[in-house]
């Protein structure tokens, strides 16, 4: 039995179906689907997935295949 992760945004504990993570180097956050596992991303909910906003000068790349969009923020 897999157990479904949960959102790491504190007091939120809705079930993840997307993983964040980032690359300082290169100014990206990337998006991708929860089931990818990435290692060291954070698991985020429908709700503050949609909600990601990257600092100014970086770029949102929402790898996910319900959406794909590619921000430069």
């Amino acid at each position: 039995m897999s157990r479904i992760p949960r959102c790491a945004r504190p007091g939120c504990g809705a079930n993840a179906h997307a993983t964040l993570s980032y690359d300082y180097a290169s100014r990206t956050v990337w998006l991708d689907p929860a089931d990818v596992g990435v290692e060291g991303g954070w698991f985020l909910c429908p709700t503050h997935a949609e909600n990601v906003r990257a600092p100014v000068g970086w770029a949102v790349d929402d790898r996910r295949a319900s959406n794909i969009r590619r921000l430069a923020v």
